[in-house]
Formats: C-alpha cells, sequence, structure tokens
C-alpha cells in the first residue's frame, strides 16, 4: 500500500524541482500581492494557478505549498 506523502515530502520535491525554497515561494507571494504580512489575500485558486503555471507544479504540489504560504509547517 502507497504511503500518502508527507507535507514535508511534498515540500522538499517542490524545492528539488524548482531550485526554490519555500521560503522564496513565500516572498514572491508577498511580492505578488499575493500576501499582506503575511496573511492570504486572494483565494487558494489564485496561488495554486500561479504554481501550476509559472513552476509546472502539479495540484497537490501546489496545494502543499499554498498551505506553506498560509503558515502551515507540519
Amino acid at each position: 500500500k502507497k504511503h500518502p506523502m508527507s507535507f514535508k515530502t511534498y515540500i522538499k520535491n517542490i524545492e528539488d524541482k524548482t531550485g526554490k525554497t519555500a521560503k522564496d515561494f513565500q516572498t514572491l507571494a508577498e511580492q505578488k500581492g499575493f500576501t499582506n504580512n503575511g496573511e492570504l489575500a486572494v483565494k487558494a485558486t489564485e496561488i495554486t494557478n500561479w504554481l501550476k503555471e509559472d513552476f509546472e507544479l502539479g495540484h497537490g504540489h501546489a496545494m502543499a505549498m499554498h498551505a506553506y504560504i498560509k503558515g502551515k509547517r507540519e
């Protein structure tokens, strides 16, 4: 039985694929106006669409990074 990927594994895979750290994505989201002082300023779909289009992330990975940007760490 295949175990679901852990949150940390998703984040690490994204970092390996894009060469950007989760913190980099958090900074980019802030620069783009998706967050305001770390608080989400847009709907989840705006962030996941950006991650899919600009970084070719799959849906699961985009959702994981969205959660990170939102403040999830475990």
